[in-house]
């Protein structure tokens, strides 16, 4: 079976600090991680392709990822970062597209998590943005906490061609056990035919030290039913998921463990299709 990680992450502390790796919690990740670090693992693992997804809001961000991507044989594409409020966000987009690795643009990303406005989403200049996402054929990812939902749900019925794809889940409070208001907003979400949604980051939202299976399965039974195989994606979330788990190995394994009920055709929509879909990956050259 073909495997594709729709997920991942890499940075270099000399290049750029990451701001938001604070606290002796984090401090594992306070070293650079970079796609060297990342392909033998990937690959051991069957990996054969990859996203890079934004880490921080800074625009230089995104043309340093494509010239990676385009230097790789791992990574098929890259969800990156822009302003999506500025007035000639278009012209932004088509600007990071003539760059080198320009091709391998598939979405935009904004941490939405961290805005305190749980209705930042439906801003008009953020509407006007998402719309110029539409436009240019590319897919806006939703970094979000479950308070979000609904103004990312109201989102995506505003516009139905493009789409929203929900990383880790909307990150469900899993060591708390919460699941209630998650489970109807995450449905409500999933109602709309243009998204669809990675798993992704549930081991860092469990408890780090304790997780187990039986943990995660209530949740990703929940986006099983609500979005469909051909909808969901296999994401690492790597290297933030070493927190919680030992390897890179044992975050695909529990995903493998997790959807083992599927049939196969059903798995290769996980663990390929979907992501190939919705960022159009099989259309991006190498």
């Amino acid at each position: 079976m073909r495997l594709v990680d729709s997920h991942h992450h890499v940075w270099d502390l000399a290049l750029r600090d990451q701001e938001w790796i604070t606290g002796d919690a984090l401090a594992p990740l306070r070293r650079d991680f970079t796609l060297a670090d990342l392909e033998p693992e990937a690959r051991a693992a069957g990996v054969s392709a990859t996203v890079l997804v934004q880490t921080v809001t800074v625009a230089e961000e995104t043309p340093e990822f494509l010239a990676l991507a385009a230097a790789s044989d791992l990574v098929a594409g890259v969800v990156g970062w822009t302003d999506l409020t500025a007035p000639d966000v278009a012209d932004t987009l088509a600007g990071l597209r003539e760059l080198p690795g320009g091709d391998l643009l598939v979405g935009i990303r904004h941490q939405v998590q961290a805005e305190p406005d749980p209705r930042w989403l439906l801003r008009p200049e953020v509407i006007r943005g998402l719309a110029a996402l539409d436009r240019a054929g590319l897919a806006y990812d939703l970094v979000v906490l479950p308070h979000h939902l609904p103004a990312a749900t109201r989102a995506a019925a505003l516009l139905p061609g493009l789409t929203f794809v929900l990383d880790h889940l909307g990150k469900p409070a899993i060591a708390r056990g919460e699941r209630h208001a998650w489970t109807r907003d995450v449905r409500a979400l999933a109602a709309l035919p243009n998204t669809s949604c990675k798993l992704s980051g549930m081991v860092t939202e469990a408890a780090w030290d304790t997780w187990t299976i039986s943990d995660l399965r209530p949740y990703t039974d929940t986006v099983l039913d609500a979005f469909g195989p051909d909808r969901l994606m296999f994401g690492s979330d790597w290297p933030v998921c070493t927190l919680a788990a030992t390897s890179y190995a044992q975050v695909l394994d529990t995903a493998l463990e997790l959807t083992s009920g599927l049939t196969p055709p059903e798995r290769t929509q996980v663990f390929a299709g979907t992501a190939d879909r919705a960022y159009g990956l099989n259309n991006r050259s190498r």
